[in-house]
């Protein structure tokens, strides 16, 4: 077979082909459900601003997508961003769908970011709600308000992780000069 032929062939088959694929390329990122999955994936990994922004382009592509909102009021309770959960959560729960798992997760979502904002008997009925739409989502027992404002809190202050090697340095040479004087 001759060389250019053989190129020529090369050349129409890539034609026909890289244009494709660039096409699953770019639908890819205009699909809603495939930034939510990210925003899920990251979410999961403890990456919550970065969920966010992933699950914002999701509802910038279709803001209809009631689970897309209810994961939305998750990562923003994650946040600390209390007030914003709520809001997320009342949309996804406004959106005119047959969707009772969102709506679940939506009510216990919701149910988080009202119980860290010490509304405990709203928590209490959105919990249940949440319960009554899917029984897997247990409603948490709540007495009082959170210890901590936000879940990156830290009840150990800042000092301790030093303080802790300073002794640990100190009783080490405690032991090594009891050992020398024996």
């Amino acid at each position: 077979m001759n060389f250019s032929i053989f190129l020529l062939i090369i050349l129409i088959v890539s034609g026909m082909v890289l244009p494709v694929m660039a096409a699953d390329e770019v639908t890819q990122t205009e699909n809603p459900w495939d930034w939510y999955n990210k925003a899920v994936d990251l979410a999961n990994e403890g990456k919550y601003q970065e969920a966010l922004e992933a699950n914002e382009r999701a509802l910038a592509i279709n803001e209809s997508i009631p689970l897309a909102q209810a994961n939305k009021a998750g990562i923003l309770v994650q946040l600390g961003k209390y007030d914003e959960a709520i809001i997320a959560a009342d949309k996804a729960l406004s959106i005119k769908a047959n969707t009772t798992s969102a709506f679940a997760v939506a009510y216990s979502n919701k149910g988080d970011a009202l119980y860290h904002l010490g509304r405990i008997d709203e928590a209490n009925a959105s919990f249940a709600k949440a319960y009554d739409l899917d029984k897997s989502l247990v409603p948490p027992v709540l007495s009082s308000v959170p210890t901590s404002p936000t879940p990156y809190g830290s009840p150990l202050p800042w000092f301790t992780a030093p303080l802790a090697v300073v002794l640990m340095l100190i009783f080490g040479c405690f032991l090594r000069l009891t050992r020398n004087n024996s």
